[in-house]
């Protein structure tokens, strides 16, 4: 095997793993706000300032001081402040609110709907057209989420209203998430804007509902097991194995090998926390997967 083929086959393995860390991350997050009762703000705070943390720190071991330059530039001081608050904290507390209404799968895939955001987007600022390729994507994107929340019943909702407003809320800041930093994360590299984003919406969260506010009294050692999970494996690992996985492949391949999440979340939903999912609603998950890899196989 040739050292090329080697870098792709890393590539491979750290964008499965991380996607698949995301996915079960969600699903235990899911375990902690159903059975140790876990705050929403408390733990979305927790979990932004000690992963955003943990990855400045890999960053100050790979770069060096270099990652607190970017706070000598006025400009990208002002933006990397945005981003953490109306990105990071926006897209993690939406997201983390619709788990907690409703379960992980749902919260996960209704998210995955902030590319036809994105597409729209584009299409009315005149930066792209509407072409085929977008035109199926967001008929797979509308059928799969009308059958993945009615299970082909529009009388019969199958998930709960709050959820689903968090869950299109949380699609609505990955939107923004994504557009927002381009010109940040192309001069500052990932790591460091993912690492100062999360500390920055910890911190603005944090408020709101102070991190040392919490009794541990009543926590089991599956509690603290799981919540160290969802923090270090579901959060950091996921971010960091994703953004070291673009430096061996091109982003589209990323971006496909990315559907493992909800795949991930699905399976341990319905295997671990017995989610009932009717026939009609995985024909909808199913379509949401293929508007993904519809957008995601054009290389351009």
């Amino acid at each position: 095997m040739t050292q090329q083929h080697q870098k792709r086959w890393m590539g491979y393995i750290l964008v499965i793993v991380g996607a698949s860390f995301w996915g079960v991350g969600g699903t235990v997050s899911q375990w902690l706000f159903q059975h140790a009762n876990l705050d929403v703000s408390w733990f979305v705070a927790v979990r932004l300032i000690i992963s955003g943390l943990l990855l400045i720190m890999i960053a100050f071991m790979t770069q060096g001081v270099k990652v607190f330059v970017i706070w000598w530039d006025k400009h990208a001081a002002i933006q990397i402040v945005i981003y953490g608050i109306l990105g990071m904290l926006a897209v993690q507390y939406t997201f983390m609110s619709s788990i907690s209404y409703g379960n992980a799968a749902v919260a996960t895939l209704l998210q995955y709907l902030g590319p036809i955001i994105i597409i729209f987007y584009l299409v009315l600022t005149k930066v792209t057209k509407l072409g085929l390729k977008e035109v199926i994507a967001v008929l797979f994107a509308i059928s799969g989420t009308y059958l993945l929340l009615t299970n082909g019943d529009i009388e019969n909702l199958q998930v709960p209203k709050r959820a689903i407003v968090w869950g299109l809320l949380s699609a609505v800041a990955l939107a923004f998430y994504t557009i927002y930093p381009v010109r940040l994360l192309a001069r500052w590299g990932s790591l460091n804007v993912v690492g100062w984003g999360m500390l920055i919406g910890g911190i603005a969260l944090s408020f709101l509902h102070p991190p040392w506010q919490v009794t541990f009294t009543d926590w089991t050692l599956e509690t603290h097991l799981l919540f160290w999970f969802a923090i270090i494996f579901g959060t950091m690992f996921a971010f960091w194995f994703y953004i070291e996985s673009l430096h061996y492949l091109f982003p589209h391949e990323a971006g496909l090998l990315g559907t493992i999440e909800p795949l991930t979340a699905l399976l341990t939903s319905v295997i671990w926390l017995n989610v009932s999912f009717g026939v009609w609603q995985f024909l909808g998950v199913l379509f949401i997967i293929l508007m993904v890899v519809v957008l995601s196989v054009v290389k351009k």
